[in-house]
């Protein structure tokens, strides 16, 4: 027969606010650069010139509920 131990005593110990800092920085800014090729990189606003990237987030555009006709 198998027996189940229960230990008692671990620790675990927090993360410092140090080493999460550049990665919740790091997270912000991916996030901020896909929320603005979801929503703004068309017409005025284009930086990629074409209507790839438009075509590539369209869905995700209308998910999230930007227009785009």
């Amino acid at each position: 027969m198998t027996t189940a131990t229960y230990t008692t005593g671990t620790i675990i110990e927090p993360i410092p606010v140090g080493q999460i800092v550049p990665w919740a920085i790091f997270a912000g800014l991916l996030a901020m650069i896909a929320l603005y090729f979801i929503s703004t990189e068309e017409g005025a606003m284009q930086i990629v010139p074409g209507m790839e990237v438009h075509e590539f987030v369209h869905d995700g555009r209308h998910l999230l509920g930007f227009p785009c006709h």
